[in-house]
């Protein structure tokens, strides 16, 4: 009876290379197929290698020279991630090995970033690699957060259960993000249009005045020479307004390329009413959730420290982590340097406290995040709540301003005329 050569994946992706014996390929195949693996490269001892397919190697690799990954440029969109580990946890959970899985997606997947990262991946995996070392070869679509879920995974026996996980997480992140960011459209777009306007005035329609003030010689009172003399910087300086709010941002960048005044910029960030609020609570269920998930599936606490803490986004809350870290090295709790650090509520303490006095750390950090999560929405809404009302009296007061200026020296060219 003759023996095959074979190499094949199992269900967590890593790599087998055995020998069988059978009666023909076929038969050798199916024996394989029964003990779960999908087989990636067959031959019978002395003979040529084949694939599944009964190409031969060389052929398969000429196949594969084909598929070539396209330019593109910058990283995954998060939403495009979310759908992807959505699909590959659905197809994991209905038994298929974990390379045809990721074959599937990749081929579904439109020419982009996400793509030719799947093409870089399922190359590695049938080089030898497992899922985790494919994936951490391919940062554009893969964190640190992701890669180490996908290790924690495959160490466990639990693939399937760990991406149910991590696209829960997926998509709960983006679920908050889209609250924020539609709720930000309606202010934003307002001030944008009222900008327009009051320019639009200011270009246009106030030299016009002047130039008719200027013929009756109208001793102008103050307001109107000062809403003049605005006109006047924007007429000669109309360059300067797309210029200045650019300049500010490259100048926070600049700022924040430096550790101390990152820092600096964030801590004055979270003290900045309601806005800070926001940014210190989202921050807060992000790092919570991203902490619980990662406990849950068995990521040690010091390296599930390391990477909810570059996904803080904030120099306060990245620092408040290295304590923390280096406090848990040292043998303590994280209750206490938490505490220290204040950059969270007595609640968050207390939650973390018991959980780890009872043993479900995650549990309650998952708790911890629903909390935020919802408290976050009510501060949008109450922001956006306030900032209509801001914004009418705001640009109530600019045409209040605007009308008054021009009306007293017309006011006063009329009783003269009469």
């Amino acid at each position: 009876m003759p023996t095959y050569q074979y190499e094949a994946m199992d269900n967590t992706g890593l790599e087998i290379k055995e020998t069988i014996d059978a009666g023909s390929e076929a038969e050798a195949q199916q024996k394989i197929k029964e003990k779960g693996f999908f087989v990636t490269k067959i031959q019978e001892k002395g003979r040529s290698t084949k694939t599944k397919g009964g190409k031969t190697s060389v052929e398969q690799k000429k196949k594969a020279a084909k598929k070539k990954t396209t330019f593109s440029i910058g990283g995954v969109r998060p939403k495009q991630l979310c759908t992807f580990t959505r699909q590959l946890s659905t197809l994991q959970d209905a038994g298929l090995p974990i390379l045809r899985s990721l074959r599937i997606l990749e081929g579904q997947s439109k020419p982009g970033p996400l793509k030719n990262s799947l093409i870089g991946v399922i190359e590695d995996i049938e080089s030898g690699s497992t899922l985790s070392e494919a994936m951490a070869k391919q940062p554009k679509a893969f964190d640190n957060l992701y890669v180490n879920m996908v290790k924690a995974g495959e160490a466990g026996g639990a693939l399937e259960i760990i991406l149910q996980r991590l696209a829960e997480f997926k998509e709960r992140s983006q679920s908050l993000k889209r609250k924020v960011q539609g709720a930000m459209i309606y202010p934003i777009a307002v001030i944008t249009v009222a900008t327009g306007i009051v320019g639009f005035i200011m270009y246009w329609i106030i030299p016009k005045f002047k130039k008719i003030f200027a013929d009756f010689g109208i001793e102008l009172p103050s307001i109107t020479i000062w809403l003049i003399y605005i006109s006047d910087l924007v007429v000669d300086y109309w360059y300067l307004i797309p210029v200045i709010p650019i300049a500010f941002w490259l100048l926070l960048k600049i700022i924040r390329k430096n550790k101390m005044g990152e820092y600096i910029c964030d801590k004055i960030l979270l003290k900045i009413p309601v806005l800070g609020k926001i940014v210190e609570k989202s921050t807060v269920a992000r790092t919570a959730r991203t902490l619980g998930t990662l406990i849950s599936s068995g990521v040690p606490i010091l390296e599930a420290l390391i990477i909810a803490r570059d996904t803080a986004g904030n120099a306060v809350f990245r620092r408040a982590f290295d304590n923390i870290y280096a406090a848990i090295r040292e043998g303590e709790s994280m209750a206490v340097p938490l505490k220290e650090s204040r950059v969270c509520d007595d609640l968050v303490v207390n939650m973390v406290d018991v959980g780890e006095e009872t043993g479900a750390l995650d549990t309650m950090l998952y708790k911890v995040a629903d909390v935020y999560d919802e408290e976050v929405s009510v501060l949008v809404e109450g922001l956006i709540n306030l900032l209509e009302p801001m914004m009418v009296v705001i640009l109530g007061l600019i045409v209040g301003f605007i009308v008054i200026a021009l009306f007293m020296p017309l006011i006063k060219l009329l009783n003269s005329l009469a």
